[in-house]
């Protein structure tokens, strides 16, 4: 049942509500596995709208584009830009609240739309685990519908990780992409192997402002045949954008990235490592149960198209 939300004031997040926003993360995050986005750099703020009463923060929304579909592609493939929403604990069923910063939230990726190529649609999506019903009840009544789900993996680094061997014929090493041309050429692998979800330059830039980021990959002489990223994140680590290009598949090169990168992760001291894999793709969840990740929870996903 709804809760009245009178004389509640809307704007944008602001420095002074650093120590607000710390208790509102406590407060969401005190129930197990809630997702919660930081609010980023300042450049970031004009994307984030927080809802104040009495002094106290009792919600936040923000919206960003998660993937960019590169010129060349099918019409079908649409860009994708996602929204994080949480209120306080006690005000989880407030629609009313909820439907207060998710109008704005909604403006606001509309404006966000205009920045992307006309040549693609855009979606709007909200992930969230599966366990979050009054916040997924929401958006299935603002007409979300399901577009995926995903499980979160996790592996224990107080256990060894073991070794692999590699092929004289290819070389390893890290790759820190330090230019644009080397961003760029990584970008164009990375839309090849996920050519409906790409990474784009921003998200590529996010990642790379993380703690301990750094790119593991295979090569044939100059060629890049794999790759994965891994950095820090809070106190564990984690590991993404797990590839191998097609002409050079079951070679082990996953299998041998993945403990090129646990060994990364292990070496600086963190305790545990996670990544995230689609429900459905059973080839990824074998592999990634093969060196010690198992399921920790399931995120699901909800999408509307974007008018």
């Amino acid at each position: 049942m709804s809760q009245p939300s009178t004389k509640t004031m809307i704007r944008h997040f602001q420095q002074e509500d650093m120590p607000l926003l710390g208790a509102l993360y406590k407060s969401v995050t005190a129930k197990e596995n809630a997702t919660f986005w930081w609010v980023g750099d300042e450049e970031n703020w004009g994307n984030v709208y927080c809802a104040f009463e009495g002094g106290r923060m009792v919600a936040k929304g923000q919206v960003s584009i998660i993937n960019v579909v590169p010129p060349g592609r099918l019409p079908e493939n649409k860009h994708a830009i996602y929204l994080n929403l949480k209120t306080v604990p006690e005000r989880e069923d407030d629609d009313e609240l909820l439907e207060k910063l998710y109008r704005l939230l909604y403006q606001k990726a509309s404006e966000l739309k205009q920045s992307l190529s006309q040549e693609y649609n855009t979606i709007l999506c909200v992930g969230n685990d599966s366990t979050a019903a009054a916040n997924n009840g929401f958006f299935i009544r603002q007409g979300f519908r399901h577009l995926n789900s995903l499980f979160r993996m996790r592996r224990e680094l107080d256990q060894p990780v073991g070794e692999r061997a590699l092929d004289e014929a290819f070389q390893f090493a890290p790759w820190q992409m330090e230019t644009p041309e080397e961003e760029r050429q990584y970008l164009q692998v990375e839309a090849e192997i996920w050519p409906d979800t790409p990474l784009g330059a921003e998200r590529l830039a996010e990642y790379k402002k993380q703690p301990l980021w750094t790119s593991l990959v295979i090569r044939q002489k100059r060629t890049l045949a794999a790759g994965l990223m891994a950095w820090q994140e809070e106190e564990h680590g984690v590991i993404e954008d797990v590839f191998v290009r097609e002409p050079w598949r079951q070679r082990g090169f996953a299998k041998f990235l993945l403990t090129q990168g646990l060994a990364y992760l292990q070496a600086h001291g963190l305790p545990y490592a996670c990544l995230t894999v689609l429900t459905t793709n059973q080839s990824a969840l074998f592999l990634y149960e093969s060196v010690g990740f198992y399921v920790e929870s399931e995120e699901v996903r909800y999408f509307t198209e974007l008018a």
